[in-house]
């Protein structure tokens, strides 16, 4: 009784840390994205960020189908509106410094879904499984792209946070220990699908990871028929994210081009053209 109590006693504080565990990482890293940028003094002007970053932001404010073509190249026509807060930084004056630190404080969507995964792939408590969860995270974020990208225009890591997100609600889905609640995970499975698609739509080549991303939920637990559901409803809800968020760019570029992804695949749509009377 008295080991017991003692552990008890022991373990509270340690309770009350593990509550802080996600609020410190993000206090961590907000200051080492913040410290990229402050200490450097400038934001780093990459090719892309002179070839198409800015320039998708001015198509984002106002489109420019009547006055350019392939003005950034293949470029000039992804999904322009991730764009627009880099040109917005650009247009009203904001130092490198300062736009590099409104970037990097954006970025910080993308740490707690990869705290979330490094809490299902190390889920023990105690303060080793915590430091172990801290230095993954650090891992993941320490490497020499993620760095670059944060010193820099680029929006690479921006486009990767809903699929980061989709990725950790998955997980978190899979670990659930039977019996399972089938209305959360059908909702995670709904939400999980809608952040994929979104991710698509952002950046059209997290494509390829947004189709496997469903079959995921094959490997919660329940009856088969559940994770059928699973899997399909998260892939229509894919689907639909993707209709939802790209759907007003695509259309733009379908009454340009007859291809709602210009410049790409354009061969795919043949049938749909000429169904449509749509001539290139």
């Amino acid at each position: 009784m008295k080991n017991h109590q003692g552990s008890a006693i022991l373990s509270a504080p340690l309770r009350r840390l593990e509550r802080l565990e996600l609020p410190f990482v993000l206090i961590v890293f907000s200051l080492i994205f913040i410290s990229i940028p402050l200490s450097l003094g400038r934001l780093g002007l990459s090719w892309d960020t002179v070839n198409h970053h800015i320039y998708l932001g001015w198509v984002a404010d106002s489109p420019r189908f009547d006055k350019d073509y392939a003005a950034a190249s293949t470029q000039a026509y992804q999904f322009p509106y991730l764009y627009w807060p880099v040109y917005k930084l650009a247009i009203y004056g904001f130092s490198g410094q300062a736009a590099g630190v409104v970037l990097a404080t954006l970025h910080l969507f993308t740490v707690p879904p990869v705290w979330m995964i490094a809490k299902v792939l190390i889920p023990a408590q105690g303060a080793y499984a915590m430091s172990m969860r801290f230095a993954a995270v650090l891992l993941a974020f320490m490497s020499a792209v993620p760095l670059k990208m944060l010193e820099s225009t680029s929006n690479d890591l921006l486009a990767a946070a809903p699929f980061l997100w989709a990725i950790a609600l998955a997980l978190h889905s899979i670990v659930q220990p039977a019996p399972v609640n089938d209305s959360r995970i059908t909702r995670t499975a709904l939400i999980a699908g809608l952040l994929a698609g979104l991710a698509v739509t952002f950046k059209l080549s997290n494509g390829p990871l947004a189709v496997l991303l469903p079959l995921l939920f094959v490997f919660c637990s329940g009856r088969w028929a559940s994770r059928a559901k699973w899997v399909v409803l998260c892939a229509l809800a894919v689907f639909v994210g993707f209709i939802i968020t790209y759907g007003y760019w695509g259309y733009q570029l379908w009454l340009q081009f007859g291809n709602p992804i210009y410049p790409f695949y354009g061969g795919y749509f043949d049938l749909l053209r000429n169904w449509t009377g749509m001539h290139q």
